[in-house]
C-alpha cells in the first residue's frame, strides 16, 4: 500500500495479529479434535493478544510523536513487557493477600475481580510499562490461586457475571464497528472502495499464509526437541501434521482486533488527522470478516476431511477422573468415618455409591434432602463437606499435574460447587 510507512505498517500488524481464541474454540467445541489442539489455541491467545497490543501501542506512539526506530523499539519492547509482567504479578499478589486473609463476601470478591484489571493496568501504565501484560499475567496468577482464595459461592457468582460481561462486551464492540462502517467507507479519501477491499483481501491472505509458515516450522522444532533428534521424529511428525494444520487454520481474528482498531486516535498531537485511519479500520473489518467467515465455515469440513483422531475420548477422560476422585473419597471415609459407614445407613449408602463408581464407573451419587432428615444430619453434612474438600483437592492436583483437560476439571469443579451450595442450604 502506497504512503503507509513502517510505523503504520506496524500499527496495522499489531491490530490484525491476535487470533480470536473464543471463535476458534467455539467452532471446535462440537468436533472431535485432540486436547492438545484446543489447549494451544486457548493458551496462545493470552500471549498473542498481549504482545500484539504492546506492538500496537509502540506503533501508535511512534506515529503520534513522529519518531520510530526499529532497534530502539525492539529493546524497549522487552523492557516494558518484562516490567509490566512484574507489576502485574505484584498487584495480583496484593489482591491475593486481601482475598486470602480478609473477610469477604461473594459480592466483594466479584467486585475485586472487576477492579483488579484496572488497578494492574493503570499502575503499570503510570510507570510507562505494559498495562496489558500486567493484567494478563496478574490474571493468570490469581486464576491459579482461585481455588484457595474463593468460596464456592464466589465462584458460582463470578461464573455467571463474567459470562454475561464477556457476551455484552463482544456484542458492543461488533456493534460499534458496524455503526461506524458507513462513515469509514465514506472517509477512505484517496482510496476507492475497490482498492480498500483488495488491500483487505491481500492482507487477509498474507495473515493466513504467515500463520502456516510459522506453525509448521515450530511444530517440526518441537518434535525434534521432544524426540531428541532421533528416528522417532518422522513417525511423530506424521501423526502431528494434521493437528498443526488445524492450529494454523484456526487463526480467526475477532474482538481484540476490532477493539484495537477502534482505539486508533482521530488526530495526531498537532491536531492533524491521523493518517489512513479509516483505511486501517476498513482493512481490519475485511480481515475479520474473511477469517471468521471463510476460515470458520471451512474449519469443520477440514477437520472432517483430515479425519483426525482424538485419542483422548472425552467420556473416558471424565470416567477416569471420576474413578480417581472416588478412590480418594473411599480412602478418606475408611480413615475418618469407618464406624459410621458400617453402622449408619445413609453414611453406608454414600460409601457404597463411591465404591460402585470404582466397580462400574457410574455417575456420582446424589443424596436427596429427604434422606438427610435424621438425627445424624449434622454429622452427615460435616462428612459430605469434607468429601467435597477431598474432591476439590484432587481436582487441584489434576490441574497442577496437567493430568486431565482444564475444561473438564473446571466443569467438575462447577458441579462440586453446586453440591456444596446445596449442602450448606440444608437445615442444621
Amino acid at each position: 500500500m502506497p504512503n503507509l510507512g513502517w510505523a503504520l505498517g506496524f500499527l496495522l500488524g499489531g491490530i490484525i495479529s491476535p487470533p480470536d481464541a473464543v471463535a476458534a474454540t467455539s467452532v471446535l467445541s462440537g468436533l472431535k479434535v485432540p486436547r492438545r489442539v484446543q489447549s494451544i489455541l486457548e493458551g496462545e491467545s493470552l500471549i498473542n493478544d498481549a504482545s500484539s497490543l504492546v506492538v500496537f501501542n509502540f506503533a501508535r506512539a511512534a506515529i503520534l510523536t513522529g519518531q520510530f526506530s526499529f532497534w530502539k523499539a525492539s529493546l524497549s519492547f522487552f523492557w516494558i513487557a518484562g516490567m509490566g509482567i512484574l507489576v502485574g504479578l505484584f498487584i495480583a499478589y496484593l489482591v491475593y493477600l486481601v482475598l486470602r486473609f480478609l473477610p469477604t463476601t461473594p459480592s466483594i470478591d466479584t467486585t475485586v475481580t472487576f477492579i483488579f484489571p484496572y488497578l494492574a493496568y493503570l499502575t503499570a501504565e503510570h510507570f510507562d510499562f505494559s498495562g496489558v501484560l500486567a493484567v494478563v499475567f496478574g490474571g493468570l496468577f490469581l486464576n491459579s490461586r482461585s481455588r484457595t482464595i474463593l468460596t464456592y459461592n464466589s465462584r458460582l457468582q463470578m461464573s455467571s457475571v463474567w459470562d454475561m460481561m464477556v457476551y455484552l462486551l463482544n456484542g458492543i464492540v461488533f456493534m460499534l464497528i458496524g455503526l461506524q462502517l458507513p462513515d469509514i467507507v465514506n472517509g477512505l479519501g484517496q482510496y476507492s472502495l475497490k482498492e480498500a477491499i483488495l488491500y483487505g483481501l491481500v492482507i487477509s491472505l498474507v495473515a493466513i499464509v504467515v500463520r502456516f509458515l510459522w506453525v509448521f516450522p515450530i511444530t517440526i522444532t518441537i518434535e525434534l526437541l521432544r524426540n531428541k533428534f532421533n528416528k522417532k521424529l518422522i513417525k511423530a511428525y506424521s501423526q502431528q501434521w494434521k493437528s498443526s494444520f488445524i492450529i494454523a487454520w484456526s487463526g480467526m481474528r475477532g474482538v481484540v482486533s476490532l477493539a484495537s482498531a477502534l482505539a486508533v486516535p482521530y488526530f495526531l498531537a498537532n491536531q492533524e488527522e491521523f493518517p489512513h485511519r479509516n483505511l486501517i479500520l476498513f482493512i481490519t473489518f475485511v480481515v475479520i470478516l474473511i477469517t471468521l467467515v471463510f476460515q470458520g465455515l471451512l474449519l469443520p469440513l477440514i477437520i472432517k476431511k483430515l479425519n483426525i483422531e482424538d485419542k483422548e475420548n472425552k467420556s473416558a477422560i471424565v470416567t477416569s477422573m471420576e474413578v480417581q476422585i472416588a478412590r480418594q473419597v473411599v480412602d478418606f471415609l475408611n480413615e475418618h468415618y469407618a464406624k459410621e459407614t458400617e453402622e449408619i445407613p445413609n453414611f453406608k449408602r454414600v460409601k457404597d455409591a463411591y465404591l460402585q463408581i470404582l466397580e462400574d464407573n457410574e455417575e456420582e451419587p446424589v443424596v436427596s434432602e429427604a434422606a438427610l432428615r435424621h438425627s445424624y444430619l449434622t454429622q452427615f453434612n460435616k462428612m459430605m463437606l469434607e468429601v467435597i474438600e477431598i474432591k476439590r483437592n484432587a481436582l487441584n492436583k489434576f490441574l497442577r499435574e496437567d493430568t486431565y483437560p482444564e475444561s473438564t476439571i473446571r466443569s467438575k469443579e462447577y458441579q462440586i460447587d453446586l453440591d456444596e451450595a446445596r449442602l450448606r442450604r440444608l437445615p442444621k
